[in-house]
């Protein structure tokens, strides 16, 4: 796969398919390998109707790691995509993307709104006065990452809820367990501890978004609130909300972002 040195990280990225250049991101601890195998949406059907983008964020997958947690605040993961775009000779284009690939999509729009033709924000995540219980959580996993190892997670892991829409899916805890058994501890330390780092801009500044925006969101699922979703729905003026609580209906989200980029 093609890497490409932009802000100090050499990013693995791949690019397929025709239409409206699209840039997504994946979620925290996620990856290209990890959405191909586990994925809320199917990257293989987008790539037959856009111009994909995909890209391993700093510190995930194949791209390389920083060491200093401010790295991966969501602005900085942002102003990433923003010159992996400038190097790859992109100008405007779609900016899509799930939990960490939302907030990286909304502060890319907020930093460079001419560049953002439009927005699909997957299942955005605990934002504004809901992060800071996030962070804490963060935190203790950080220090169970970096003297514990995993295991203890996936034990905690498996005491949490599950999102309504895959709470029949018997894979579900299986593929989350398998993805973190991947990590290396002291990498999924920085991580959490870059993301404890992150929230979305000021309401103001979302506010101010004029790119039409397709939100998509689940519930069930505490660490992406629909709270947060409608949030975003009122503030983004030219926003569309679909909230799915069944399975049938989440399967519909690779169709729906579909019609609504080449809309």
């Amino acid at each position: 796969m093609p890497r490409t040195e932009v802000r100090g990280v050499e990013f693995e990225w791949s690019r397929s398919g025709q239409g409206p250049t699209t840039i997504w991101g994946h979620g925290l601890h996620g990856s290209r390998d990890v959405e191909n195998r586990y994925g809320v949406i199917d990257h293989a059907t987008l790539a037959d109707h856009l111009d994909l983008v995909r890209y391993d964020a700093r510190g995930h997958g194949e791209s390389t790691t920083t060491t200093e947690p401010s790295t991966y605040s969501w602005d900085q993961m942002a102003q990433d995509q923003l010159a992996l775009a400038d190097a790859l000779g992109i100008g405007t284009y779609v900016a899509a993307g799930a939990s960490l690939g939302t907030a990286t999509a909304i502060h890319a729009a907020v930093l460079a709104p001419d560049r953002i033709a439009k927005l699909v924000l997957v299942i955005p995540p605990t934002a504004w006065e809901t992060r800071a219980q996030q962070v804490d959580l963060y935190e203790r996993m950080a220090r169970i990452a970096e003297t514990k190892g995993t295991e203890p997670l996936i034990r905690a892991l498996d005491q949490g809820p599950v999102p309504d829409p895959v709470a029949d899916d018997a894979d579900w805890f299986d593929n989350k367990v398998n993805n973190l058994r991947t990590v290396d501890p002291q990498r999924l330390a920085i991580r959490l501890r870059g993301a404890g780092t992150a929230d979305l801009p000021p309401r103001e500044l979302v506010g101010r978004i004029e790119a039409p925006t397709l939100i998509l969101a689940w519930s069930g699922d505490s660490g992406h609130p629909v709270d947060t979703a409608e949030q975003l729905h009122d503030l983004i003026a030219h926003s569309q909300m679909v909230v799915s609580s069944t399975a049938a209906d989440y399967r519909t989200w690779t169709a729906r972002m579909i019609e609504f980029i080449n809309s």
